[in-house]
């Protein structure tokens, strides 16, 4: 950890004093029922999106949405009559953190050991939060709640929801070109940002190591609570996917396989711009997952397997899922009401990472006993004028297209675009880090080799245990917590 800055600490916590900020640690947004009686409390009556400071105790997996409280690990297990698979997959529901995806949490885990170490002053400096799409949305709400200036950087191309969302809650938007897989753009933004306004602290999710902790402790220990609930007396853990996008949430298969040695990690990208699959390039529709490149936090060396997706398929999945006659026709073909019904909670990347799971439990033959489990990042919330542009784009969606789709596009699943990585594999993939970080940002060459060393990722993942004891010291400066 940083050494901590004491004038910058305690001018971020009089801040936090007077907008009545307590920030969660670790284990409450793991163990929400260690979160105290008083904050839950407070809690009643605030809704889930409001800009309310108690809300930063709702970023946890456990939110109980009908009773505003906290429950069970929010997951489905999608039945075989939709996947075509006798193996059982599952994912953790994203939509019922604040701002409608999990994201929100990843931006904490960046944000907070900054702040609680005098390390970023939210009197004098704003955040700036580099993404293709929900990762600054997370940032901006984050900030917001802390009374905090948030800065978004994001695709132009990125749908219309994210933009007017991110103005309505008060951030500067700065809009880059081209759409998800511009990431390079956004870096060439953060670099002009860093020549003309040198106080901007800015929290790049794909090389802030806060990204991938936050999910190593967070959402990993969820995953494995829903593979536990799941098993039953013979049930394995045989994957987990994800999409790489920041390479944040796939840090959760680090915590997985410490559990679960024999499981695979499977990272998943756009076949349109397949960096990992084939050292590709080119632009995509499956928002939130920016590429042509490795991602500086990526894990590499852990990584089992690549997978593309084709956008074709994850568009027509998105109007099967929510289009009524998409429903009824599953419904038609034995797929239960209730499965249906929370089909909407799948966005774009959910889907996505849905077809890598049946691509990994076909091409690995997994049987009833094998559970693959992955994140289902956003929902259809998020995306509704996408489904409006493609109804203007194509007509209105038949029973015959539901058929098509799922029958092609689902049940149809193949083992194409799946390749397994070897050791080398991986060192080459490990590789390609260095025209980004290297060549472009300003890494060093040794400190790409540390990235190849398993105890550096260990030693990462466990600098994040001394944030909880910072965190309760930052509330007790503060006095918020012990007043309410």
């Amino acid at each position: 950890m940083a050494p901590v800055n004491e004038a910058v600490l305690e001018r971020a916590a009089k801040l936090c004093r007077e907008k009545r900020v307590v920030l969660p640690t670790l284990k409450q947004m793991r163990e929400p029922s260690s979160i105290p009686d008083k904050v839950k409390a407070k809690l009643k009556g605030v809704g889930l999106w409001d800009v309310n400071p108690m809300n930063l105790f709702r970023i946890t997996w456990k939110n109980d949405f009908a009773s505003g409280q906290f429950g069970g690990v929010n997951f489905v297990e999608l039945p075989k009559p939709l996947t075509g698979v006798d193996a059982r997959v599952l994912g953790l529901v994203g939509k019922y953190f604040p701002t409608g995806a999990h994201k929100v949490g990843a931006a904490y885990g960046c944000l907070v050991p900054r702040l609680v170490t005098g390390q970023f002053d939210p009197t004098t400096q704003k955040a700036v939060w580099p993404s293709t799409g929900n990762y600054c949305r997370g940032g901006a709400f984050d900030c917001a709640l802390m009374g905090a200036t948030a800065v978004a950087i994001l695709p132009e191309g990125m749908s219309k929801e994210r933009f007017t969302w991110l103005k309505d809650i008060g951030a500067e938007v700065i809009a880059t070109p081209g759409t998800e897989s511009n990431v390079k753009e956004i870096y060439d933004k953060c670099w002009e940002i860093r020549r003309t306004r040198p106080q901007d602290v800015i929290f790049n999710q794909f090389e802030e190591f806060g990204n991938p902790s936050w999910h190593y402790h967070v959402t990993g220990p969820a995953l494995l609570e829903a593979f536990d609930q799941v098993k039953g007396k013979k049930g394995r853990l045989a994957g987990f996917v994800s999409a790489t996008g920041s390479a944040g949430t796939i840090g959760a298969g680090d915590f997985l396989k410490k559990h679960h040695p024999g499981m695979l990690i499977g990272a998943n990208e756009a076949l349109q711009c397949p960096t990992l699959f084939n050292n590709g390039f080119g632009d995509h529709r499956i928002e939130g997952i920016g590429d042509k490149h490795v991602p500086w936090i990526h894990n590499v060396r852990n990584t089992d397997a690549v997978i593309a997706i084709d956008d074709e398929d994850t568009m027509r999945l998105l109007r099967l899922f929510n289009e009524p006659a998409g429903q009824a026709w599953l419904g038609k073909q034995g797929v239960p009401k209730a499965t249906v019904e929370q089909l909407p909670l799948l966005g774009i990347s959910s889907i996505c990472n849905l077809l890598s799971a049946l691509k990994v439990a076909k091409y690995y033959e997994l049987g009833p006993d094998d559970v693959v489990v992955t994140v289902f990042t956003d929902s259809e919330a998020l995306y509704t004028s996408r489904l409006e542009e493609l109804r203007q784009e194509r007509g209105a969606y038949s029973e015959t297209d539901a058929a098509r789709d799922l029958d092609r596009r689902l049940h149809g699943v193949k083992t194409d675009y799946l390749r397994e990585l070897g050791y080398r594999d991986r060192k080459a993939l490990h590789h390609l880090k260095y025209f980004t970080w290297v060549e472009q940002q300003g890494k060093t060459a040794d400190e790409l080799r540390a990235l190849w060393s398993p105890d550096f990722w260990d030693a990462r993942y466990a600098e994040a245990l001394e944030w909880d004891a910072l965190i309760d010291s930052f509330n007790a400066r503060t006095g918020v917590l012990a007043s309410l």
